[in-house]
């Protein structure tokens, strides 16, 4: 009876894990990014959150389970992009004033999305607060100047501001209908120029200290 039950449980969180997959992938592939692109922020999320685990600050909330939340809310991020019209979403050209304020609104809708399956399902739990978490905070920026709310410095849930950095970091390094990729050196030195402005000096000071292992990540998952 108990390996029975143990299977079935493991069979649940596959399923649960594949589920989560899939509503990634459907703003992902919407947005013609590749399956590719929720692997690597999955890890590079990843990576971020176990080196911050390591500071003294962090460590009592960064707990293994907690951070395995983080990396299995990451691929849910741009899950509000569902929501936007695809003559923006898909637009080869840059985005007119009022098309970037529309854009600008898959963050609110990614929030509102998990809110109603939180509330269909008769409980978010700690998984979909994460996730409604990231979705919602992970365009703020640590001066303040960011969407949706403007929030500043640790006023941004810890797991969208690491979300941040591997979300930009992946966007400059991948190719998409409005821009061509950059270099491996060139991202960094983007990253680098916006700490403590755009990003966490810490979330920064944390991918510095593993960019070795970025560069596998990226390596490893080669869009095609």
């Amino acid at each position: 009876l108990q390996n029975h039950v143990e299977r079935r449980l493991s069979e649940i969180k596959h399923l649960q894990d594949a589920s989560i997959y899939v509503m990634g992938s459907l703003a992902e592939f919407r947005d013609e990014c590749t399956g590719n692109h929720i692997r690597r922020t999955q890890e590079y999320v990843r990576l971020l959150a176990h080196e911050m685990a390591r500071k003294p600050q962090h460590a009592d909330m960064l707990t293994t389970s907690y951070v395995d939340l983080i990396v299995k809310s990451a691929p849910l991020h741009d899950i509000g992009k569902i929501a936007i019209p695809d003559d923006i979403l898909l637009k080869p050209g840059p985005l007119t004033p009022d098309e970037f304020e529309t854009m600008k609104t898959h963050a609110e809708r990614g929030y509102e999305i998990l809110t109603r399956a939180g509330e269909h399902m008769g409980d978010l739990g700690q998984f979909l607060s994460i996730a409604r978490e990231i979705a919602r905070s992970h365009h703020e920026r640590w001066d303040g100047r960011g969407y949706p709310e403007g929030l500043a410095a640790e006023a941004i849930p810890l797991p969208a501001r690491l979300m941040a950095v591997a979300d930009v970091l992946d966007a400059l390094l991948s190719k998409r209908p409005y821009k061509q990729p950059v270099s491996f050196d060139k991202a960094t030195g983007i990253i680098v120029e916006g700490r403590g402005s755009q990003f966490d000096p810490e979330v920064v000071d944390c991918f510095l200290a593993l960019r070795s292992q970025f560069e596998e990540v990226v390596g490893r998952w080669v869009d095609e």
